[in-house]
């Protein structure tokens, strides 16, 4: 079945086609509506710029996520992707660099992100730009809280403050679960920084496994067995990225660990359904982390028309346009000018205090989180971690044996990553 649906992946992106003379073609997902607003913001772009028509294809999160280096390794594919993952299409993208008129406004307005697009440090050039910086977070459906007359941990709470929290609630509200946390590896990986793992040895290789990962995972695993958290998400058929949003907009739990690009979602989806707000990072030995992240667009160097992809993406880049950009999407700004500046969302009372708590989320992010997100092994790291503690989930492996798997795979990614 995964053959099928992979094979039906690299069909849907092989059908966005090769861009013509003068065209610039875009395979984009959404988180909320950033497909829909960069086609708002492509009208004007054309209409100033004539000769080039902007072409966007919809596309969905695993499609891009799975098929898409396969189709970039057979010569196939858009010009620019939307993407969270940088590292398996790094020796695809395009270096705008010789296209693009002023190098130092992108390095200081965007500097903190581009290097996540690079391939080492010695690497200089600009790959895309960041459509999003996100942060991950607890959403917390407060009046579950206030039914169940448990208080919202505040800042400084640690994880298992939390987990006791939203068990009490479960039990007084009879939901489905306390919690539930997005099937993802970079969702694991927060709360397992803040209790102490590395992710990396001494010399800088990859070492997911320590004892402060297993300290998070035997949580983990407990949790999920005594109803703390939703079991389901994790083991649901067909594996891959899962979220637990619909859990969340349907009452079925109390707190979901996601991000501020649900941001939209939550507006638009529950409003005020019931009342909702973003909570402080729980805390552990290694801090009080979450994880940064974001999609980016990448320019892709089989793209025909390299010029025309640098002149767009410059474009969003612009200060005003990507301000606009920002404040159509709900989304945290990349660009550090914005984001001392502020920006005026057009959002509800509960978002506008959402936006305000993902910032103050963003101030506690440790340098490690940043590291481990821009780490070309990130991916290999976090599908292994995703895989095998799903697996010792569902009773397939003990947790022992997840973690000699979870160590096996990651060595097997750079013994890949070097042929």
């Amino acid at each position: 079945m995964r053959r099928i649906w992979l094979m039906a992946g690299m069909a849907m992106i092989a059908s966005v086609g090769l861009a013509r003379a003068g065209e610039v073609r875009i395979a984009c997902y959404s988180d909320g509506n950033e497909c829909e607003a960069t086609e708002t913001l492509s009208a004007d772009f054309m209409k100033a710029n004539p000769d080039i028509k902007i072409t966007i294809d919809k596309m969905p999160f695993k499609s891009i996520q799975e098929s898409l280096p396969v189709q970039l390794a057979a010569g196939q594919g858009p010009d620019i992707v939307r993407t969270t993952d940088f590292g398996p299409i790094m020796k695809y993208t395009l270096d705008l660099t010789p296209y693009l008129k002023d190098t130092k406004y992108w390095e200081d307005n965007y500097g903190g992100t581009l290097g996540w697009m690079r391939k080492d440090a010695s690497d200089k050039g600009i790959y895309g730009l960041m459509t999003q910086l996100t942060i991950s977070a607890p959403l917390v459906n407060k009046t579950l809280f206030d039914q169940a007359g448990v208080a919202v941990p505040k800042q400084g709470a640690t994880w298992d403050d939390w987990a006791a929290a939203v068990k009490k609630v479960k039990e007084a509200t009879k939901i489905n679960a306390g919690m539930a946390w997005d099937r993802s590896g970079a969702r694991f990986a927060g709360p397992a920084l803040s209790m102490g793992a590395k992710y990396f040895a001494a010399d800088g290789s990859p070492a997911v496994v320590d004892d402060g990962f297993k300290a998070m995972a035997s949580r983990y695993l407990k949790w999920a067995e005594d109803g703390t958290v939703d079991k389901d998400v994790w083991v649901a058929a067909g594996g891959g990225y899962r979220d637990a949003f619909a859990e969340f907009a349907n009452g079925k739990i109390a707190m979901y660990l996601s991000g501020s690009w649900q941001l939209t979602r939550l507006e638009k989806q529950i409003g005020d359904g019931f009342e909702w707000v973003v909570g402080a990072a729980p805390c552990g030995p290694g801090g009080c982390t979450g994880m940064p992240g974001g999609a980016g667009f990448v320019a892709l160097k089989n793209a025909k028309n390299p010029a025309d992809v640098a002149k767009f993406l410059d474009y969003l880049a612009q200060e005003k346009v990507y301000a606009d950009w920002m404040v159509m999407t709900s989304n945290v700004p990349a660009n550090v000018t914005l984001q001392k500046k502020g920006l005026p969302y057009k959002l509800s009372k509960a978002g506008t205090a959402a936006i305000q708590a993902f910032g103050q989320n963003a101030a506690t992010l440790t340098p490690l989180a940043y590291k481990l997100q821009g780490d070309v092994m990130s991916r290999p790291m976090f599908n292994a971690v995703v895989d095998r503690v799903s697996q010792a989930m569902s009773g397939q492996i003990t947790l022992d044996q997840a973690y000699a798997r979870i160590t096996s795979d990651v060595a097997d990614a750079v013994a890949a990553s070097k042929k």
